[in-house]
């Protein structure tokens, strides 16, 4: 029997089913054919090259495969895009070459492979990853209108690093006057590059359109920590757009813009996390027993509270020679999001129901640092 039988054999009795027999009968069939293995190989390649014209991104299949399987699982899919990555012939944007990049160096870090076990165990858990990528939908296609802007200057990546560090630091101390002179060191940077940006639009007006990035909301309280993400989208003249069922909201921006958001959003989480352990820490101690109530009201509080800083930190007036060239950038990002999305549904935030967790994290997130950005000049 050809390898290429075996492998068609495997696959339409266990891709094309959802129940465990239909499984292990593929994984049987694989374990008793080792010359199978490359074309099992090839085929995983195959996928995930569909994954790429559906729209999904390296980081995404990677974010999809750990939410919704194992570890093993995760070894695979990164070992199978690495092997595609030198096949793929369209041009990619910078941020999915930094996808790429990390995902390289990760494996770098952790060189060894995916455990193979028994050879039923292995084909088991490739013919799982192969379900889960088979029936991936359609998402839409971020990386179609990235190109990179001809006068891109690279020297904004070397500030970026910059800030990643300092928050780094920031997030880490447990001496909270560090806490507060790194931040506001990484926010100064910030700042500074945002400032750069808008001048040098407003100056030297270039062809660059925005952007979109996806960024993960993880459980627990996901939908919390979509509306903290939206916030902060909003206060850095960008727009987020949350897919519930596979957990990530798109950004729509300028690249510099979704850089402030990244960083900042991932800040904020460190930050209210942090807070929140201290709180509930001293609920226990007071006799507390609801932790996840607690929790889910702390989070709603604090997505709320500092929606409502960067609300009124993004109203600070500007100097007039910048409102043409910021209000054009914000149609830009509004014509890219109705374009992306034609349609959306808002929802209301759910299971807030906890006083204590409201009240501390409504005040967890007054001490929060989120001014990412002063008046513009």
């Amino acid at each position: 029997m050809s390898t290429s039988s075996t492998a068609d054999r495997a696959f339409r009795s266990a891709l094309y089913d959802t129940g465990d027999t239909a499984l292990d009968t593929g994984a049987s069939l694989l374990a008793a054919d080792p010359a199978a293995d490359g074309e099992l190989s090839r085929r995983g390649e195959e996928l995930v090259a569909t994954a790429w014209r559906r729209g999904w991104q390296p980081a995404d299949v990677v974010r999809i495969v750990r939410r919704e399987l194992d570890d093993v699982h995760v070894r695979l899919v990164v070992a199978l895009i690495r092997a595609q990555a030198p096949c793929d012939e369209q041009p990619r944007s910078p941020r999915w070459k930094a996808q790429l990049a990390r995902i390289d160096a990760r494996a770098a870090e952790d060189p060894a492979p995916a455990p193979r076990g028994d050879r039923f165990s292995y084909a088991t858990a490739v013919l799982e990853l192969y379900r889960l990528l088979l029936r991936l939908p359609v998402l839409e296609p971020l990386d179609a209108t990235a190109a990179p802007d001809p006068s891109d200057r690279r020297p904004e990546s070397r500030v970026s690093g910059r800030i990643r560090a300092l928050l780094a630091k920031a997030e880490a101390t447990g001496f909270p006057q560090e806490a507060e002179a790194l931040s506001a060191k990484a926010q100064e940077l910030m700042a500074r590059h945002s400032v750069d940006e808008a001048l040098l639009a407003a100056r030297a007006p270039s062809a660059e359109t925005p952007s979109a990035c996806r960024i993960g909301v993880e459980p627990p309280y996901e939908q919390a920590k979509a509306v903290l993400l939206d916030a902060v989208a909003r206060a850095n003249h960008c727009r987020a757009v949350w897919n519930e069922p596979l957990g990530f909201s798109t950004v729509v921006g300028f690249a510099s813009d979704l850089e402030a958001v990244e960083l900042l959003y991932s800040s904020l989480l460190v930050q209210a996390t942090t807070a929140m352990t201290k709180a509930e820490a001293a609920q226990r101690a007071g006799g507390r027993k609801r932790t996840k109530t607690f929790r889910q009201s702390f989070l709603a509080a604090y997505a709320h509270r500092v929606g409502t800083r960067l609300a009124a930190a993004a109203e600070t007036p500007v100097s007039d020679d910048l409102l043409p060239v910021l209000a054009s950038r914000a149609v830009a990002v509004t014509d890219r999001t109705d374009r992306l999305f034609p349609e959306t549904t808002t929802t209301r935030l759910r299971g807030v129901s906890d006083e204590a967790g409201w009240e501390e994290g409504a005040r967890a997130a007054d001490d929060a640092q989120v001014s990412s950005r002063p008046p513009l000049a």
